[in-house]
């Protein structure tokens, strides 16, 4: 029972610490120019709650991270069930969908990062392979659901002032099932990326601390 407490305990203070950290980076890091913003890496308390604690615990925790981040969303979510977000009428599938792949998924899917903490001995290395794996994870999941509900955004994306010459010759040469896909692949990559990077190097360099990484089950 000990255990147990202490493993909630410790979880909830982790999730309450990647929400600081997200509250924080949004009053201190601007949005990208199309939406999407860095953090101070957010998401890695929850990856290292599946080091520690396992990968079954870990998605658990990622699911519960995911709630609240569709509470934190509260305002895009509700958007998304109001008529004209993705077209004429309401389209009720799209706006579950949509909370499904960019919230439920994709947020559990951090859970993911304790998978190498029994096949990599070197606790940074395998916390660095965790993190890149559910941070990957979730980045694929968002661009499933870019792919699927907003691909019909992709010309307008790649044509936009300022956008580098080379957007404008994917709208003529590749077909609209592919531009979706590169324009899902690259708007979402735009923040996810340096995201991933970033986490992993900072996994690498926290992994130094031997108490940060103690494996309690």
């Amino acid at each position: 029972m000990q255990t147990k407490t202490k493993r909630l305990t410790e979880s909830a203070m982790l999730l309450a610490m990647a929400i600081v950290l997200e509250l924080v980076s949004k009053a201190f890091i601007p949005e990208m120019p199309f939406g999407g913003q860095i953090t101070l890496v957010s998401m890695l308390p929850v990856v290292l709650i599946s080091y520690r604690h396992g990968v079954k615990w870990g998605l658990t925790s990622g699911l519960c991270y995911a709630l609240i981040e569709m509470v934190l969303g509260a305002k895009t979510v509700a958007a998304a069930f109001q008529p004209g977000y993705f077209g004429d009428g309401t389209m009720i599938l799209n706006a579950l969908l949509m909370c499904l792949l960019d919230y439920l998924v994709a947020y559990t899917m951090l859970g993911l990062g304790g998978m190498f903490r029994n096949k990599i001995s070197n606790p940074g290395l395998s916390l660095m392979c965790g993190s890149l794996v559910a941070l990957g994870a979730r980045y694929l999941s968002h661009i499933l659901s870019g792919y699927i509900l907003f691909s019909g955004w992709a010309e307008w994306f790649f044509t936009q002032e300022g956008f580098p010459a080379w957007g404008a010759s994917l709208v003529e040469s590749l077909s609209p099932s592919v531009l979706g896909l590169v324009y899902s692949i690259v708007y979402n990559g735009i923040y996810m990326i340096p995201e991933i990077v970033l986490t992993a190097i900072v996994s690498l360099l926290i992994a130094r601390v031997p108490k940060i990484v103690t494996k309690v089950n």
